[in-house]
């Protein structure tokens, strides 16, 4: 292998070596100054070849040029940009845009160091951060290869996490082993990272880099290697006692950690879509049943005693679940005493039996004592039952579909309720004219609504698989509210409001629409602000602590007297919250909108805020304090 490049020297004339970002088996990273582009900060990635034959640096050379092409396509703000590709003096670099930032491997060691380890809400947040960056490469049939906490950046001027070292260059280096350049098996990716399909054929899906996500994650939760929380002798991870999560963001997590690839979710789209519908179940919406009315006391209740044959039960076609038929108690007796016919079957046995005893006992007497064989009595058996076959397993209900005719003029609003089940879909169908207003609202933690036209396509990108959709009908015709659950929940309940209005009328107001995204400003317009004050901070620094209630309708800010150049830090420690940090004459602060955790030494005197954030009525507790 060939020696560092020495700090200070010039590539192409261009690239001035500044320090050695890192070094591994399949290359160095070295931090560079690009003269021609304002002396602005590169990173400069060598890949060094396991043979130095001149047949083997000629098919590097060729190969290295196809997958940097390959890699320059990806264009996303949350991927280090490919700018360039050369080659000097034998070695092959690749120029790449320089993240400046802290990986989360390195902001684990810290708080470790600390005592403490990453919380849910921050874990969950890089989750729904990074899984759209995922879909994004995996459309374009890019597999990263190579996720862990070493390789994930949060970015210090947005706190956004980057993704960085795509694995598809080690892949490539590892064919520069044999002079015929054939594709052998690949170790790429870190030992307990990725998955064993991964390790053992070199082959990767994108289900292998979901697997990968959620070691990441349950690393930066419990501090522990991924060594330490799997158990190789049941083939599972054994990470849940190590760390304080929801059972909901536990199940996703265990999913993903599946070990065959078709147990995991099969897209990064559907993690993101599970993610931010049980983000919060605790707090969603509560569903009213209807209650029990009182008794008639004119009406006699008394409970009708069945004499003849047993009725069977009704079959219930829309559940299909069996339940009793109208007019059948479901109480049982409470004693055979109180049945005729059982007191007559129990009267026959009993003389049956006394008859048989009688007849054994003459016989005796008769035979005087004479040693004789006693007759074997004929035993009256019942008929042989016939054997029980052996159960088979029930299949998988197969996808059901209802739909229903809503009867829905201008002006008007109507309101469905109801519970889907992982395999049902129900169909709400509308008639609209041309030009006509529709609003409609869905209620849930588990089902999402498309609104379908004529087509039965979807009437915009943003009605599908979404809470809520307001927009002008493009036809006159029928259209279709279409109501499905979430993959992955049993069943769950909802509550539709929809509203139809001509233009230019107002439509009746519908429940609010709940928002996908947590760290989504508020406006003060928009909502009430439950105002409180914290003072009596310690001298020492230490965080005081604060708990409340915040809903969109009325957020919690707090007040924190702050002097020029004191350090103010403000810390989520439980709740599915975003906070927003405003200077005293009200403007956001940078870098402090939509975050979980802040820490600033400010410039100026004054009354500085604390918007708590969320998308439902959520309780949480904050760790704030104020330093020299």
């Amino acid at each position: 292998m060939q020696p560092p490049i020495p700090t200070g020297t010039i590539l192409q004339n261009r690239y001035r070596l500044v320090s050695i970002l890192g070094q591994g088996g399949f290359g160095r990273t070295y931090l560079v100054e690009d003269q021609g582009r304002f002396n602005e900060r590169c990173a400069l990635k060598e890949l060094i070849p396991a043979q130095d034959s001149a047949y083997v640096l000629e098919k590097s050379r060729e190969l290295f040029q196809r997958e940097a092409a390959t890699l320059y396509q990806i264009q996303h703000p949350q991927i280090p940009q490919f700018w360039a590709t050369f080659e000097q003096d034998g070695r092959l670099f690749l120029v790449q845009e320089y993240v400046e930032g802290k990986t989360y491997a390195t902001l684990l060691n810290e708080r470790q160091a600390m005592g403490t380890t990453f919380l849910e809400a921050e874990v969950g947040q890089m989750l729904q951060q990074l899984l759209p960056v995922l879909a994004y490469i995996h459309s374009k049939g890019i597999i990263h290869r190579d996720i862990s906490p070493d390789n994930i950046i949060l970015r210090q001027r947005d706190l956004l996490p980057v993704l960085i070292d795509f694995g598809v260059v080690k892949e490539l280096a590892t064919r520069f082993q044999s002079p015929d350049m054939t594709m052998q098996a690949t170790t790429v990716g870190k030992l307990g990272y990725a998955p064993s399909e991964q390790i053992q054929t070199g082959r990767a899906y994108p289900s292998s880099d979901l697997y990968a996500l959620a070691v990441t994650a349950v690393v930066l939760l419990t501090g522990m290697e991924p060594t330490e929380l799997f158990d190789d002798i049941q083939m599972n991870w054994q990470w849940r006692r190590w760390a304080t999560v929801s059972n909901g963001f536990a199940q996703v997590l265990n999913r993903m950690l599946s070990y065959r690839p078709s147990d995991r979710y099969p897209s990064a789209e559907e993690v993101l879509q599970v993610l931010q519908f049980l983000q919060n179940p605790l707090s969603g919406p509560q569903y009213s049943r209807p209650k029990p009315q009182r008794p008639d006391p004119s009406i006699s209740h008394m409970e009708t005693i069945a004499v003849g044959r047993r009725q069977e039960p009704a079959y219930n076609t829309y559940r299909r679940r069996y339940s009793p038929a109208p007019g059948i108690s479901k109480r049982s007796r409470s004693s055979i005493w109180e049945d005729p016919w059982a007191m007559l079957c129990l009267g026959l046995i009993l003389a049956l039996l006394a008859g048989f005893a009688s007849w054994l006992v003459v016989t005796a007497i008769l035979n005087n004592g004479e040693p004789t064989t006693s007759p074997t009595p004929d035993v009256f058996t019942s008929e042989t039952p016939t054997a029980l076959e052996t159960p088979t397993p029930k299949p998988k209900p197969s996808p059901e579909s209802y739909t229903q005719q809503l009867d829905l003029f201008p002006g008007q609003s109507i309101s469905k309720e109801g519970n889907l089940k992982e395999n049902e879909t129900i169909n709400y169908i509308i008639s609209g004219q041309q030009g006509q207003q529709l609003d409609t609202s869905l209620t849930s933690e588990g089902v999402l609504m498309t609104v379908l036209g004529l087509d039965d396509k979807p009437v915009a990108d943003e009605a599908k698989r979404v809470l809520g959709w307001q927009g002008t009908l493009p036809y006159t015709g029928d259209y279709t509210i279409q109501l499905s659950p979430i993959k992955g929940l049993a069943e769950s309940d909802y509550k539709l409001d929809i509203s139809l209005s001509e233009p230019g009328l107002l439509s009746p107001t519908l429940a609010p629409t709940p928002t996908l995204t947590p760290s989504e400003t508020i406006s003060p317009a928009a909502a009430q602000f439950d105002t409180e004050k914290v003072n009596n901070f310690p001298r020492s620094g230490d965080p005081v602590t604060v708990s409340g209630q915040t809903s969109p309708q009325k957020i919690k800010r707090y007040l924190v007297n702050v002097e020029n150049s004191q350090q103010l830090q403000v810390e989520v420690q439980q709740g599915f919250v975003t906070l927003d940090i405003r200077d005293p004459d009200g403007n956001l602060v940078e870098n402090a909108s939509g975050v979980l955790s802040w820490n600033d030494r400010l410039s100026r005197d004054g009354e500085y805020k604390i918007d708590v954030i969320a998308t439902d009525e959520t309780n949480f507790t904050l760790n704030v304090s104020v330093g020299e």
